[in-house]
């Protein structure tokens, strides 16, 4: 809807890029928050962050280019992220690849850590979809003209650094995970305050999302479905659903 933010001349300030600075910041202090209440020393945190988020961008970024290889034409097409184009779970494999090659460096428990890494996250992730709304990434599928949903569609504007069929009503579906992941944040904020188990915060996530996110792929327009009917990211939300039950399963009869 407005991939420039501030555009003089040849100088453009992206949307999309300041939304994500916004995210990570956010994010960040997050971290450091819930790494206090956890006794993690905040040196720690920050060193973790560094390097997650490298490795994260690094992964949504070459998860994207095998999944939209048709979009990238030059050398500065593969490099330019602050144009928009990352994938989520390439981001997350990415970053969780770094994060566990750390922990064993710094001697924290990976479950402590996953619980500061899943409030962490979804917070970050909020304004990131508030960027791709932006940006005109990660659209959703056209809006049939009988549909109830007409009058919540969006409709991009033609733009050169905008991925979205312009002039079409399309499912807002950058806008519903934003407001999605604001709605878990809260949550997870909220059972943070009465944790009981480590590893409860980050089950929670694994679920909430994972299951906000099955759902939204139905109206997603830009994942191609496999020969089964689902998108191979609803594959994986379902091994985070899976994943997360099993985490909050062992942890209550531990308890």
């Amino acid at each position: 809807m407005f991939p420039d933010l501030i555009k003089i001349g040849d100088f453009t300030i992206h949307t999309y890029g300041v939304l994500v600075a916004i995210g990570l910041t956010v994010s960040y202090f997050t971290a450091i928050y819930f790494g206090k209440k956890e006794g993690i020393e905040s040196k720690k945190i920050e060193n973790l962050f560094l390097y997650t988020v490298l490795g994260g961008i690094v992964g949504a970024r070459i998860a994207y280019i095998i999944e939209h290889h048709d979009q990238f034409h030059s050398f500065m097409d593969y490099i330019a992220v602050w144009r928009g184009g990352i994938d989520w779970f390439g981001g997350f494999i990415g970053g969780a690849i770094i994060l566990l090659f750390l922990l064993k460096k710094y001697s924290i428990p990976i479950l402590k850590i996953a619980d500061v890494a899943g409030i962490s996250i979804i917070i970050g992730h909020a304004f990131g979809r508030i960027g791709c709304t932006c940006a005109g990434c990660c659209y959703g599928k056209p809006v049939p003209e009988d549909s109830p949903f007409k009058d919540i569609a969006i409709t991009f504007p033609h733009h050169p650094d905008s991925s979205a069929p312009a002039g079409v009503p399309l499912y807002p579906t950058q806008p519903a995970e934003a407001i999605g992941n604001f709605i878990i944040f809260g949550l997870l904020f909220l059972a943070y305050r009465k944790k009981l188990f480590d590893g409860e915060i980050f089950g929670l996530y694994l679920i909430l999302y994972g299951f906000e996110r099955f759902l939204l792929e139905f109206w997603r327009g830009v994942t191609p479905p496999l020969p089964i009917g689902l998108t191979w990211n609803q594959v994986v939300t379902l091994g985070m659903v899976a994943v997360g039950i099993v985490l909050l399963g062992y942890g209550f009869l531990k308890k």
